[in-house]
């Protein structure tokens, strides 16, 4: 009895072929399926699943994420403990070596990566070139994929002590590079990293010192800024993870593989979608406007930015922590006047039907737009800041996949849907 419900029986009615397929952690073995075979052509049978919606593509130890219950968990770690106990460079070593560090493991850590957050003079001058109104995020793609040329062992992706050097290269100069492409779309000079600040300190040190002979955060945004890369660190398959995992796959440098995962967060549906949430409230304008525009939204006729989400059905456990420090970080720098429009539109759609019923509730881009804003980050740098605390998850995924040895270059198959065979008409014979 037991051994049955470990198993799932396929009955192919146009062969009357039958196939036993073993259920394991919840799901069965795709290829098993191509042992059901059309009777015309031998073909075996495959599986059609546009935007891999119910598909797993690997085995993963890394993150954990139960939509329905909204749990996000790193390494076995609820989010909520590390969001208020830790900090982003303890989770950058939980994510990548799999527990949390001892206090000589994590200061030794700190000390490798603030090492590295220097760049070579000539990524500088590959970075000049740009145009002065060049998107930042356009630049950190381009100078992460630039980075495989400086560093040619990075190709040594067998070696385990190359592949940690890459790692900590990559994730000390992430910050550099993406204080270095703000300062160019600024028109400003670049602004050398501080050995004495913290990993967020150290980017709003490159980003925003002026004549300043020393630069100090305000310890209040600081903070908010390294949680908000802790909440960003990872989260499971996702779009610019699954590319981490399919470039990585050729068995490319870990550098340029980064490049083609932030090239997919720069997507506005991946990265973008705290800037489209800031668009939504502004057009909304004021509170009395919120039951108009979600009556607009339930007809069909606009949509509610922020809500919803591919995973979870239920509220987003990084956005409840996100509107927490909302408050925080207000308190210093004013408050954004889209916060009062935020907070209404949030409690109208939570007494909605509509928006109940569907499950759609407020997911992690609702308010970190706000308090990028409020900090003042351009929108423009919105996906790049995502970026910097996603390079610790894609890294962590891709040596992942590099180290399971079922993992083999990613090759999906396709549903033939074009002409049949038919044969060349010359030029001069075309109507």
């Amino acid at each position: 009895m037991a051994e049955s419900r470990n198993e799932v029986t396929i009955v192919d009615h146009r062969s009357g072929q039958e196939q036993k397929l073993a259920i394991d952690k919840g799901a069965i073995r795709a290829v098993e399926l191509g042992k059901l075979k059309d009777p015309q052509t031998g073909q075996g049978l495959l599986t059609y699943d546009p935007a891999l919606l119910n598909t797993a593509a690997c085995k993963s130890a890394i993150t954990y994420i139960d939509g329905d219950q909204g749990i996000l968990m790193y390494r076995g770690y609820p989010i909520e403990q590390l969001a208020e106990q830790s900090h982003f460079m303890e989770v950058a070593y939980l994510l990548l070596e799999g527990e949390l560090p001892s206090q000589t493991q994590l200061q030794a850590w700190e000390n490798e990566v603030t090492y590295h957050t220097m760049i070579h003079e000539n990524v500088k001058k590959f970075m000049d070139g740009f145009l002065y109104d060049a998107h930042p995020m356009g630049i950190l793609v381009s100078t992460t994929a630039a980075l495989s040329t400086f560093y040619k062992d990075a190709k040594k992706i067998d070696d385990a002590p190359s592949r940690h050097l890459q790692k900590v290269r990559l994730i000390g100069k992430m910050i550099t590079m993406a204080g270095y492409s703000y300062r160019h779309s600024m028109g400003l000079h670049y602004i050398l990293p501080d050995n004495e600040l913290s990993y967020a300190g150290n980017l709003l040190n490159m980003m925003y010192r002026m004549a300043e002979p020393k630069y100090t955060p305000n310890p209040v945004l600081e903070k908010a800024l390294d949680l908000l890369f802790v909440l960003h660190a990872d989260h499971e398959q996702n779009a610019s993870t699954n590319v981490m995992r399919c470039v990585g796959s050729s068995r490319i440098d870990p550098f340029t593989a980064t490049s083609a995962a932030a090239a997919t967060l720069y997507g506005p549906l991946h990265g973008g979608a705290n800037e489209a949430v800031l668009v939504m409230l502004k057009e909304i304008g004021t509170k009395d406007k919120i039951p108009a525009f979600l009556k607009s939204v339930v007809a069909g006729e606009g949509k509610l930015m922020g809500f919803g989400h591919r995973v979870y059905k239920n509220y987003d456990p990084r956005a409840k922590i996100i509107k927490k420090v909302a408050h925080e970080v207000f308190q210093v720098t004013g408050k954004n006047p889209l916060l009062d429009i935020a907070l209404e539109l949030e409690r109208i759609a939570l007494e909605d039907e509509y928006f109940v019923k569907r499950k759609l509730y407020p997911n992690v881009d609702f308010y970190s737009g706000l308090i990028y804003q409020a900090m003042g980050f351009p929108v423009e740098m919105f996906p790049v800041l995502f970026a910097i605390g996603r390079t610790v998850g894609w890294l962590a995924q891709w040596e992942e996949m590099l180290l399971d040895p079922e993992q083999k270059i990613a090759r999906p198959r396709q549903i033939y849907t074009g002409a049949g065979k038919r044969d060349y008409v010359p030029l001069k014979k075309r109507g």
